[in-house]
């Protein structure tokens, strides 16, 4: 099982290029389940979630060309096999996108339950309701969704649909099925995510009649069908903050390119709070900091939220800017029960964290010291990768596959800045 080693001390400095959005790349993928004409997606980042999504849809019958770079072309004809087996599904979450889009150009549907990080209770329940309330009728046994149109009926039915939580996935496997139904579906409560605008700007493109883009409140007309569509992922704004926070532990200067700073007004807000320097231009975002954070940076309290607030997957990497700034800050986590696990691993580092139920304690520290630490959840894993490039001495991350999940060579684009930092065996 690989890890990663990193002698810490080092600052990072130069240009690193964004890579696209793991969480628009899935059910964009997803999404081609829809048309049987191609659909070409461009800047779809390589990572291991997206192997998976081009397994278990290659699996069901979709054509898939790879094209040099970050490009891939699917077409789903119609001699599809709408199962999503357990095998594939176990590792990723995101499979459960491909539930909507099969039931409402096919009718039918087997998805498994799904796998995912162990950062606690995400249920599906949403999901099920909402196909529900369009016309499917869905049962769960042996582990599996089994989903089908009732007798007679060939398309789903329009509905006004009010989630009782805001769900990314839900939002999105709904909208996706909402464009295929009779008449017009109304998704209140709507998650805002910029990957839900993306997928719906991508749906747009390929026939869509959907309104309320980036609100809580989408209404969608249904079509009888869609077309293909060339697309871009959006970048990943949680791959952005992620170097933003490496850079202000770290010190140094850096330029993002193709980040976003309109998807991350937030977690820029508290970074120049804190005493980041942050420079927002047309194509990127660019950060610097000074060496001695525990000098210059001061800790930020901070609560996770839906978007526009403080993405929860933000969460363990500004918690390591907090562990070695002056003073002491408090870390609400309001999305997720079980996302403080990096928190033993920080304590092994050196830092100071008191966890109070769903609050974090965090008394920031003059220096971390390095360790072997384990990676618990895929956010988890960048938190200890940036607590191990400001340690003094060696830091060992194991259980990287996590990391594999959602960073796209993340080794390596640190290494490119001026990190010490090396994947082994």
């Amino acid at each position: 099982m690989d890890s990663l080693l990193i002698h810490g001390g080092q600052s990072l400095n130069g240009e690193v290029s964004i890579s696209g959005a793991k969480n628009a790349a899935l059910p964009e993928l997803c999404a081609a389940l829809l048309t049987d004409a191609p659909v070409a997606l461009h800047n779809v980042p390589q990572l291991q979630d997206v192997a998976t999504m081009v397994k278990l849809l290659t699996n069901m019958g979709v054509h898939i060309e790879r094209h040099p770079g970050h490009a891939v072309t699917l077409t789903s004809g119609h001699a599809i096999e709408p199962v999503a087996p357990y095998e594939l599904v176990k590792t990723m979450r995101a499979s459960i996108l491909a539930l909507g889009p099969l039931v409402a150009r096919f009718g039918r549907a087997r998805v498994s339950l799904p796998g995912g990080c162990a950062i606690g209770s995400r249920p599906v329940d949403q999901h099920i309701k909402g196909l529900q309330a369009m016309g499917a009728h869905i049962q769960v046994e042996h582990g599996y969704m089994i989903a089908s149109l009732a007798e007679g009926q060939t398309r789903l039915k329009g509905a006004r649909i009010t989630t009782d939580m805001v769900t990314v996935t839900g939002t999105e496997n709904l909208m996706m099925a909402a464009c295929l139904a009779t008449g017009e579906t109304v998704l209140e409560n709507a998650a805002q995510e910029p990957e839900v605008t993306d997928l719906a700007q991508m749906l747009i493109k390929m026939g869509a009649h959907i309104e309320g883009v980036g609100t809580s409140r989408l209404r969608i007309q249904g079509v009888s069908a869609l077309h293909g569509v060339s697309h871009e992922v959006v970048a990943d704004r949680i791959e952005a903050g992620t170097f933003l926070c490496a850079v202000a532990c770290t010190g140094g200067r850096v330029f993002l390119k193709g980040a976003r700073a309109e998807h991350l007004e937030a977690v820029i807000e508290k970074l120049m709070s804190a005493g980041v320097k942050i420079d927002v231009v047309h194509d990127g975002i660019g950060v610097q900091a000074s060496r001695d954070s525990y000098t210059h940076l001061r800790a930020q309290s901070f609560r996770t939220s839906e978007y526009p607030g403080f993405p929860t997957d933000m969460q363990a990497q500004f918690m390591v800017l907090n562990a070695v700034s002056s003073g002491s800050a408090m870390a609400t986590e309001t999305i997720f029960e079980n996302r403080f696990m990096h928190v033993n691993e920080l304590v092994r580092l050196g830092a100071h964290i008191d966890i109070d139920g769903k609050v974090a304690l965090t008394q920031g520290v003059a220096a971390l010291s390095g360790a072997d630490v384990m990676a618990t959840d895929l956010r988890a894993s960048a938190s200890l990768v940036i607590a191990g490039l400001v340690a003094q001495g060696q830091t060992r991350v194991q259980r990287i596959y996590h990391l594999d999940r959602g960073y796209e060579k993340m080794e390596s684009k640190l290494a490119s800045l001026g990190a010490h930092i090396e994947r082994v065996k």
